[in-house]
């Protein structure tokens, strides 16, 4: 039976997570080690000074071993796998991010992180994103077929399948796209806004993106501006 780790950004109580496990209990025996609030853009940062609690959680469902980490989702990953288990996991699944992780916004991804995290330990790894909205069809709908496309398929050292659901209605969903590649542009163009002046010259700032669709062809992004669900590899630093 497949030894299956789940964690996520979003925190323990996330929907996308909840609806991850449901799924995921058909493929083998889960743990679940999230984090125990919303830990989103934490990329692959790890706690390296101070301590890191980790709490048996009641999930209520049969075949779920669950549990909450203070730390990172990458934390949850090396706690969770390394003293927590009693044995390693034949994968890590993290996810389902509530918002996209395509593009160069993988960069910043806490859901990533921790399946990059999972990919540097040995662990065969999987991130899961969807759009922020409360439309879940497509996702609901496709998660299991992905699942047993991905769940034993082979990657290299340090590599991560990484997929991405749209938001929209199945009317409007144009199928599966396969092979990726990682955009180099975004879905929002940052910029920050100036909210208040501070004392001795200071200033306060606020993140302001600007929404744009610029995907190129063949990429993650232009494949959720087409309203497709986009699977490929992402490599890890020195891949």
């Amino acid at each position: 039976m497949r030894r299956i780790l789940i964690t996520n950004d979003d925190g323990i109580n996330a929907d996308g997570l909840r609806r991850l496990v449901d799924v995921a209990v058909d493929f083998g025996q889960v743990w679940v080690i999230a984090p125990d609030g919303e830990r989103s853009t934490s990329s692959h940062c790890i706690t390296l000074h101070g301590s890191i609690d980790i709490y048996p959680y009641d999930y209520k469902k049969m075949g779920v071993t669950a549990f909450t980490c203070s730390g990172t989702p990458c934390d949850c990953v090396r706690v969770g796998s390394l003293s927590v288990m009693p044995y390693k996991p034949d994968v890590v699944l993290s996810g389902i991010n509530y918002g996209y992780n395509s593009a160069t916004d993988i960069q910043y991804s806490g859901t990533c992180g921790a399946a990059f995290e999972a990919a540097f330990q040995g662990y065969r790894a999987i991130a899961l994103s969807e759009g922020q909205s409360d439309m879940h069809v497509v996702t609901d709908k496709y998660l299991r077929e992905i699942l047993v496309e991905l769940i034993d398929k082979p990657l290299g050292f340090g590599q991560i399948w990484n997929v991405n659901f749209p938001s929209c209605s199945l009317a409007e969903f144009n199928g599966i796209r396969r092979d990726v590649k990682v955009s180099h542009s975004m879905f929002y163009k940052d910029r920050y806004r100036l909210v208040e002046k501070l004392p001795n010259y200071g200033g306060r700032y606020v993140i302001d993106g600007q929404y744009q669709e610029r995907g190129e062809e063949g990429t993650d992004l232009k494949a959720l501006v087409d309203k497709c669900i986009s699977i490929g590899v992402v490599n890890n630093i020195g891949v």
